[in-house]
C-alpha cells in the first residue's frame, strides 16, 4: 500500500507520551524491527498543533532516531513522516486505520 508525506512546516509538536518499544507479540516479548536496517522500533505519542486544531498520533519511529530524553511536553521537530492505511482480518472481523512512521524524531522546533 502506499504512502504519504505528511508536511508539519507550519505545525507546533510536542511530545505527548514516552517512547515505548513496539511489540510483535506482548505474550513473548517479541519486539518490532525495522525490515531494512533491523533496529528496534519504538512508538511515541505526539500532540500535533496546526492551524487551529491538535490532534494525537502514536508515531513509530526506529530507536535509532528517538533521543533516549523524550519527556512529556518537549517541543520536537519529526523527520521524515508518513502515514499509511492498513486493513487486516482478525478472527473473521475486518479491521483498518492509518498508522504512522517517522524516520527520526529531534528535540526543539
Amino acid at each position: 500500500m502506499p504512502s504519504f508525506k505528511i508536511d508539519l512546516s507550519t505545525a507546533i509538536v510536542f511530545v505527548a507520551t514516552p517512547p515505548e518499544p513496539k511489540m510483535v507479540n506482548k505474550k513473548t516479548g517479541e519486539r518490532a524491527v525495522d525490515r531494512e536496517s533491523g533496529a528496534g522500533l519504538s512508538t511515541v505519542g505526539l500532540l500535533v498543533s496546526d492551524e487551529g486544531e491538535g490532534n494525537l498520533y502514536q508515531v513509530t519511529v526506529p530507536e535509532t532516531g528517538v533521543p533516549q530524553d523524550l519527556t512529556p511536553g518537549t517541543s520536537v521537530s519529526v523527520v521524515g513522516l508518513k502515514a499509511r492505511d492498513w486493513e487486516n482480518e482478525f478472527n473473521g472481523q475486518k479491521r483498518h486505520g492509518i498508522s504512522f512512521r517517522a524516520v527520526a524524531i529531534t528535540p526543539g522546533a
